[in-house]
């Protein structure tokens, strides 16, 4: 059967290239911000969900050349139903014929229908094209069924973007380290998934010179396998340790299965964190190993259950020297302490320029 990897992939950093201003139409006139860019790095209108805001205003910050933001009204009427006016519409239209970047927070399902309100009318707004930045891909953790009845509600939440009205061109939807890659496959048609990672941004902390890491763990054979190749080009003399869920009586621990953390400084590495009881149990298997110090990362932090348990100063028995996330579900990470505390977020939106 067929194996295939299809040439003429460019990395983010290849594609970038310098803004030229001032660049005139065929007509002599001022082109449009999304007519700007070169190379293949457009311009964007930005509209935004409530909660993605102060990321829509750090990118214009970061770029006002590149981005511009116009607020929306999310309200409600009286009875409880969405009453909502769309920036950059008026008093002059400046969505149509242009890129369009929306920045979604799918936190809860009341918001998630706000916003499909709003994709759906961008999508009949005469956009040239629409990128859904949606960080978190919240129902990414429910996409199979164990028994008749259960909803796969990862797609269910794929067929309302692939039946978006068509716009020329699919809708980029784009997210970040995707809990199961295979749910890039339910978007088809009209939105197609765009995926990335948060990764990066721990590379860039852990290779500053105030690091003491030196050694990445993983709480799973799965987590493993997803990214262990990232830190094996990034850091080919650091170890890797592995661990795993195995059966003792009628419970199941967490042992170390590979690797040796004896003695070093490590990190364990996953995509998202919920109770983080796996987590925490990982941590202690590599303090039980000798293991000098013991951090950890993962791209989103949904922590259902509170943040409390993995606090230096909410609980002093936290096996975490420092727990890194990105700011990918803010709703959450605005909450989190982080002055004398072991949290440290780190900013998405760099990544999210060099991903666009």
């Amino acid at each position: 059967t067929d194996e295939i990897e299809i040439g003429g992939r460019r990395s983010a950093n290849a594609r970038m290239q310098k803004f030229q201003p001032n660049v005139l139409n065929s007509t002599g006139g001022n082109r449009t911000l999304s007519q700007h860019y070169l190379g293949g790095e457009k311009g964007f209108q930005i509209i935004s969900c409530e909660a993605q805001e102060s990321l829509a205003k750090r990118l214009v910050t970061y770029n006002p050349q590149r981005f511009q933001y116009h607020p929306t009204k999310w309200g409600k009427f009286a009875d409880g139903t969405d009453e909502i006016e769309i920036g950059g519409f008026t008093p002059e239209n400046k969505i149509r014929g242009e890129h369009v970047l929306f920045l979604a927070s799918f936190h809860n399902n009341d918001v998630t229908l706000s916003q499909f309100h709003v994709i759906q009318t961008l999508c009949e707004s005469f956009v040239e094209t629409l990128t859904v930045v949606l960080p978190y891909y919240p129902t990414g953790t429910m996409e199979r069924v164990t028994k008749e009845g259960q909803v796969a509600t990862a797609s269910t939440l794929a067929r309302l973007f692939s039946n978006l009205p068509r716009i020329g061109k699919p809708i980029r939807v784009a997210v970040y380290d995707l809990h199961t890659l295979q749910n890039r496959f339910y978007l088809s048609g009209n939105a197609l998934a765009s995926l990335h990672s948060g990764i990066p941004l721990l590379l860039k902390e852990l290779g500053q010179a105030t690091s003491k890491i030196n050694c990445v763990a993983f709480p799973d054979e799965g987590a493993c396998k997803r990214f262990s190749f990232i830190f094996t080009e990034a850091f080919p003399d650091w170890p890797i340790v592995i661990c795993g869920k195995v059966r003792d009586g009628e419970k199941r621990i967490v042992t170390i299965q590979d690797g040796n953390p004896d003695g070093m400084h490590c990190i364990i590495v996953d995509d998202l964190v919920q109770t983080g009881g796996t987590l925490i149990e990982c941590a202690g298997a590599l303090r039980r190993a000798g293991a000098g110090s013991v951090s950890a990362f993962v791209t989103h932090a949904v922590f259902p259950k509170g943040w409390k348990k993995f606090s230096k100063v909410e609980n002093e028995a936290s096996p975490f020297e420092t727990f890194f996330v990105t700011n990918s579900n803010p709703t959450v990470t605005d909450k989190l302490p982080q002055e004398g505390d072991v949290f440290k977020v780190l900013d998405i939106m760099p990544q999210l320029v060099r991903d666009l």
